[in-house]
């Protein structure tokens, strides 16, 4: 994030929703800056098998020099696991993935 000068970084990779602050000192004082993990649908990693996303909320007068004046909400909902998983039990891909997907690991 501070090579490319980001304050605020979404992704998803690893399947865990989390919103991190980054804190950095330059000469202009402390900077914040926002590492989000989005969450995921299907193969969560989080023991919860419903679907995650996120809102993010931007101050309209937000500062890196604000560490609240970003705020993110992770919004979960529901969606037929039980109809991914028999998907995924009818595929070639590995029943293992089916049983993770139900559980959320």
């Amino acid at each position: 994030m501070q090579d490319a000068d980001a304050d605020v970084m979404c992704f998803g990779h690893t399947h865990k929703p989390y919103h991190r602050v980054l804190t950095s000192v330059d000469e202009s004082g402390e900077r914040f800056r926002h590492a989000i993990n989005i969450g995921s649908i299907g193969k969560p990693k989080d023991n919860n098998p419903d679907g995650c996303y996120v809102l993010l909320n931007i101050d309209e007068n937000s500062s890196v020099a604000n560490r609240n004046s970003i705020s993110v909400e992770f919004i979960r909902f529901s969606y037929d696991v039980e109809k991914a998983a028999h998907a995924i039990e009818s595929s070639p891909l590995p029943n293992e993935y089916a049983r993770m997907l139900r559980e959320g690991v």
